[in-house]
């Protein structure tokens, strides 16, 4: 998957990564690769708390189980 990353310099020296299309996915480095690297971990998490949240309120039913699916 592909997303847009806006990048940011904070007052205190930091470089702050934000993921517009995931609300609440930030993150934030030493340097630009730091904040890089630092994001593409916080997406993860995001999408798998999202996936998560989305688990949790399907109806259970013993004859259908969900399929992971990895992309």
């Amino acid at each position: 998957m592909i997303f847009h990353v806006l990048l940011e310099q904070a007052e205190d020296g930091w470089v702050v990564a934000e993921v517009p299309a995931l609300p609440g996915c930030v993150s934030q480095g030493k340097d630009e690769k730091e904040a890089l690297d630092n994001i593409k971990e916080s997406i993860t998490a995001w999408l798998w708390a999202e996936d998560q949240k989305a688990i949790s309120s399907l109806p259970h039913n013993d004859d259908q189980q969900p399929i992971v699916v990895a992309v």
